[in-house]
């Protein structure tokens, strides 16, 4: 049994999910297929969400966006047959909810319009599968993967989870399933989701809990890469790499794939692959258990839109371990993510990941103990296995913020 994993640029448009049906006709075992928010649904619906929690009536206009851009697809996809009812019943239920006064909770809201993205993508999907032939049972994650209640960033149940799974994905009448990415629910059958982009880790929790023979994420690219093409020339195919050189690419913000995607594979060793779904014969890349050392080149991780803030304390006392718990659990609060810390006798050093945060308003509750200093705009460069070569061309004519190595690892913070 083998997972698949499609993400919205996969399944963007009628072309695209005929080629999804293609990679999927081609595999005769049991496959439990994991599948994103079409191209940049995820987008358009948080636009909704911030419309139908501000009560502005636009999010009527966002709303028959999202429709439209579906039904086209669909038309395209079962040529003048109709809108299948699975589909027109998803957004009859979204209608519904946004005619409803909203809850004061943002979070709760966002879970709740958000999944509408994943759950009209898998519909279509499974119901041309199954219109050409290829017999699949589509299923509502939700009723199966367990989460907490903390809204845009649940955590898994676990214990639940390993008990739901199997009983929903048994393979004894169904060779194939198709379900949902990053979203769950709680015991009280509420959504939730497992933070952006986190398809990738449903595909694990599944590959984890079913014991998979393999877990495979389909991609425009034909595997992971030494850098981002779109940033950078030279780009080199990586054939295979540890989980654990896998986790320090992710978490330094490589986004092939997804942070929390290798801890499930890699307690139960299951391998990784990365595949090229515009070329599925490309071998692609391997993550899986690796005891002996392999040669990498230098690989590039960019990290967009960071802020860094320095923070001294106002009665010039030294930064302690005091004042690094008390920042680091507001930080955490509020859903700001940090990815460097550096630590001075007088300052703290952060730098921070968080789009959407009111940075003022935190700003301001911070200014009750520290002197608060913030850049924005910056970027987080991250060189894995540098050389000195590396360093110094990648330092060339730029404006450094915040430096730090390691044995293996160079960061700085530059101005985008």
């Amino acid at each position: 049994m083998k997972v698949y994993k499609f993400g919205g640029a996969s399944v963007k448009d009628a072309q695209a999910v005929q080629n999804v049906a293609q990679i999927i006709g081609h595999e005769k075992g049991k496959l439990a297929v994991v599948v994103s928010a079409m191209g940049k649904t995820t987008n358009l619906l948080e636009t909704l969400v911030r419309a139908y929690f501000d009560r502005n009536n636009s999010k009527y206009d966002v709303f028959n966006q999202f429709k439209a851009s579906h039904l086209e697809i669909v038309n395209q996809l079962f040529a003048g047959k109709g809108t299948p009812d699975s589909v027109s019943g998803l957004f009859a239920e979204l209608e519904s909810k946004l005619k409803k006064s909203p809850s004061l909770d943002y979070d709760f809201e966002y879970d709740q319009i958000i999944c509408f993205g994943e759950l009209v993508s898998t519909q279509i999907v499974s119901e041309y599968l199954n219109s050409i032939g290829i017999e699949n049972q589509w299923i509502d994650i939700r009723n199966c993967l367990r989460t907490d209640d903390r809204y845009r960033d649940a955590a898994v149940d676990w214990e639940l989870t390993e008990e739901l799974v199997p009983e929903i994905f048994d393979f004894e009448n169904q060779r194939i399933y198709l379900t949902q990415g990053f979203i769950g629910s709680t015991i009280a059958n509420l959504t939730t989701t497992l933070g952006r982009e986190g398809s990738d880790f449903t595909a694990a929790i599944l590959g984890n809990v079913l014991n998979a023979e393999s877990v495979t994420i389909w991609k425009d690219v034909p595997g992971v890469l030494s850098c981002d093409p779109k940033k950078m020339d030279g780009a080199v195919e990586i054939s295979a790499l540890s989980y654990r050189e896998a986790v320090e690419m992710t978490h330094s913000g490589a986004q092939v794939i997804h942070p929390k995607t290798m801890k499930p594979l890699h307690n139960k060793g299951i391998p990784l692959y990365v595949k090229s779904f515009v070329d599925p014969a490309i071998q692609g890349t391997v993550i899986h258990s690796i005891d002996h050392k392999i040669d990498l080149p230098p690989i590039f991780i960019f990290k967009e839109n960071q802020v860094l803030i320095t923070l001294t304390p106002i009665d010039f006392s030294l930064i302690s371990i005091e004042d690094i718990d008390r920042v680091v659990n507001f930080l955490l609060e509020n859903r700001v993510k940090i990815t460097l810390m550096q630590q001075s006798a007088i300052d703290l050093n952060l730098v921070l990941d968080a789009p959407e945060a009111n940075w003022e308003e935190i700003f301001n509750e911070l200014k009750e103990f520290y002197t608060v200093r913030y850049n924005t705009g910056l970027t987080l460069i991250t060189i894995r296995h540098y050389t000195e070569e590396v360093l110094d061309w990648m330092v060339k004519e730029k404006d450094i913020y915040l430096e730090q190595h390691s044995r293996k690892t160079a960061r700085m913070l530059v101005k985008q």
